[in-house]
């Protein structure tokens, strides 16, 4: 069974289109307008081995807002349409990945309840590009209510605000491949005592 999502989000601020492959080989097509959210997205679907399409037009002459909130919107809920019944995943997963001098440590567990908890460095720069640095958090809620997951994401130092944005990403990306991976012990199994994801 092949596990894709595809949504398409259209509102007066913008019109998105995700979709994703969470068997796929991390091939990556994503136009957002905004360069470093562009980027962000790609380190996503690299290190996630996500197959992942995101095409947003967004009202970017007044700011990048919505088309940054919009688009992690629409990928949380692709996320949640290509897990499925959930039936045979390892449903945890984590990733501490460095970059330079920032490190990132991603604790995930698709629970089918949205929770997040998100720390990083106080007085970061605060832009990079056209990027607002304090959308990160922002993009990381929106994605975790779509998506209905708990997401812990913890960056204890850093001083370069490409590299503590940037390692965030990347830790995600495996935290959630690792947790919407089969285990092969648990084939036909739903990881919950309760019965339900």
């Amino acid at each position: 069974m092949s596990r894709v999502g595809r949504v398409e989000r259209t509102t007066k601020e913008t019109s998105v289109l995700v979709e994703i492959n969470l068997d796929g080989t991390g091939k990556v097509d994503v136009a957002t307008g905004v360069g470093f959210y562009d980027h962000m997205l790609d380190q996503l679907g690299r290190h996630g081995l996500f197959d992942l399409t995101v095409k947003t037009e967004g009202d970017l002459h007044i700011d990048s807002h919505h088309t940054i909130e919009d688009t992690a919107l629409a990928l949380g809920a692709a996320f949640k349409q290509a897990l499925g019944d959930k039936v045979g995943i390892y449903r945890f997963g984590n990733c501490t990945v460095p970059l330079d001098e920032s490190l990132a440590q991603v604790t995930v567990d698709l629970s089918g309840r949205p929770y997040l908890v998100h720390t990083e460095p106080e007085k970061m720069a605060p832009m990079i590009g056209e990027y607002d640095t304090t959308m990160t958090r922002h993009i990381l809620e929106s994605f975790v209510a779509q998506a209905q997951i708990a997401l812990h994401v913890h960056v204890p130092y850093g001083r370069n605000a490409h590299h503590i944005v940037e390692c965030q990403f990347k830790a995600l990306a495996r935290a959630l491949r690792y947790a919407s991976e089969h285990d092969p012990r648990a084939a036909g199994i739903l990881p919950s005592t309760k019965g339900a994801l």
